[in-house]
């Protein structure tokens, strides 16, 4: 598997699944461009850096560019597509990861509380949940399409999860995922016969440096992350759907990066064959 003059974008790639596909990525020989929004300065409590992964990616064999950009802000994000097509004069794959969330997420507040009881403004924690990761991964698509489309090749992951077909979390987590699946299901439409396809990425549980530190103090984390994946697990699903000359027969669709380990042959990067959590996906009510 060769990505070899390939020239590929990841968001929010400073660590956790974003860092786990670029170097990836960069592993088989790709340019690999990414963002975050800081280069040097870790930006959470635990986890990389923008520059580190641009250094591991070099490392790998692949040539990582680090772009500071903002994703909720939207002069930046099209600065990132400018800065990509002067220098290269193409794109061919986008990999929306970028997702600003996390923190709000897991804080006890959003955990223990439904949403109606969130203590803040709704407004506020919806589009802190959804601006960047669905707002944003919208932009970004259009101006990487915009690029693809002239040049009739193009692959577009657009990394969401299991929330997006049953309940996890909270609300506004639970629709930003599905609206993420159903965008990429209408993109496949309109983006029938252009040579650009759009896929949906559900990787499985992960064991990011965030999860990583938060098992240390939650010790009822432990089994939920039994069967976990590393991040490059799906760094390894997409850049084998970017290899893949019949990508677009998967175009619209919802890929589990554990059903793409046993379709294209690969195991995680600790020799370990994570399973398919596909029957997670059946809808059941939430627990009380």
């Amino acid at each position: 598997m060769s990505l070899k003059g390939k020239v590929c974008l990841v968001t929010g790639a400073s660590r956790g699944i974003g860092k786990g596909i670029a170097v990836q990525l960069g592993e088989a020989g790709a340019i690999v461009y990414i963002t975050g929004r800081s280069s040097s300065t870790a930006t959470a409590t635990v986890g990389g850096t923008l520059s580190e992964t641009a250094e591991e990616i070099n490392t790998r064999g692949g040539q990582g560019i680090p772009v500071v950009c903002d994703h909720t802000k939207d002069d930046q994000v099209k600065a990132v597509f400018d800065q990509i097509k002067k220098e290269q004069g193409k794109l061919d794959v986008l990999v929306n990861n970028a997702y600003a969330a996390v923190n709000a997420i897991f804080k006890e507040s959003a955990m223990k509380h439904k949403f109606y009881q969130y203590d803040g403004p709704p407004g506020e924690f919806w589009d802190t949940v959804n601006n960047v990761g669905l707002r944003n991964h919208y932009i970004c698509s259009v101006y990487a399409t915009q690029m693809m489309v002239e040049k009739k090749s193009g692959l577009i992951v657009n990394v969401s999860s299991f929330g997006g077909a049953k309940y996890l979390f909270n609300v506004a987590y639970g629709v930003g995922k599905c609206a993420v699946d159903r965008m990429t299901s209408d993109m496949a439409v309109e983006l029938k016969g252009s040579g650009v396809s759009c896929i949906t990425l559900y990787p499985g549980p992960v064991l990011t440096e965030m999860i990583n530190d938060m098992r240390e103090k939650n010790p009822e984390m432990q089994t939920m992350f039994a069967q976990s994946e590393t991040p490059e697990f799906s760094g390894k699903a997409v850049a084998s759907l970017a290899a893949d000359p019949q990508v677009d027969s998967k175009s619209g669709s919802v890929c589990l990066s554990a059903e793409l380990a046993l379709e294209y042959g690969f195991k995680d990067i600790n020799g370990t064959q994570p399973p398919s959590f596909r029957e997670h996906m059946k809808s059941s009510p939430p627990s009380s």
